[in-house]
């Protein structure tokens, strides 16, 4: 690369990390760290998507419509390719020092330490409190696949490490 082009990427990129630090969120390059980071995988919403996309074609090959048929195949491989886009896309909590990671809406989302009201971890899910707008972040064993135990293992030392109320219903009631 010549050094003008480098100035310019230099440059922008430093801005970029000034807006990014006037929202909150980390700067450039900041984004990616070492924490440990706990995947799930999703099999019932694609499941359903596929199933769906199915019954809208067999609807289709049964009423007999007066229109060519790629609608109805096109509809159905619309709706497996987003099941399969979905499945192989796989839900993650990541625990760093001081923020924890996961996707939402298709969206990453951070929560900072300070923001986090309580951690409690159930027989088959972990819940996390926060103070920020939207719901309670949910990790269940069922719908998602987490490996709860390890999860809780680490959101318990984190959880200490930044004097957060963590309650363990699992230890509570065996």
């Amino acid at each position: 690369m010549s050094r003008s082009w480098e100035r310019k990427v230099r440059r922008n990129s430093q801005q970029l990390s000034k807006q990014r630090k006037k929202h909150g969120l980390p700067a450039t390059g900041a984004g990616v760290s070492a924490g440990d980071v706990y995947y799930g995988r999703n099999f019932i919403f694609p499941i359903t998507l596929i199933a769906l996309g199915l019954i809208y074609l067999l609807l289709g090959i049964y009423s007999k419509p007066k229109e060519s048929m790629w609608v109805y195949w096109l509809t159905t491989g619309m709706y497996v390719l987003l099941g399969v886009m979905i499945f192989v896309r796989r839900p993650y909590l990541r625990v760093d020092k001081n923020t924890l990671v996961t996707t939402k809406f298709n969206r990453q989302r951070f929560l900072e330490a300070q923001d986090i009201v309580k951690i409690s971890v159930q027989s088959g899910s972990v819940v996390i409190e926060h103070k920020n707008r939207g719901g309670n972040w949910v990790f269940t064993r069922l719908i998602n696949r987490y490996d709860i135990q390890a999860m809780g293992e680490r959101l318990e030392r984190f959880a200490a490490a930044h004097k957060i109320p963590f309650v363990n219903e699992a230890k509570q009631s065996s």
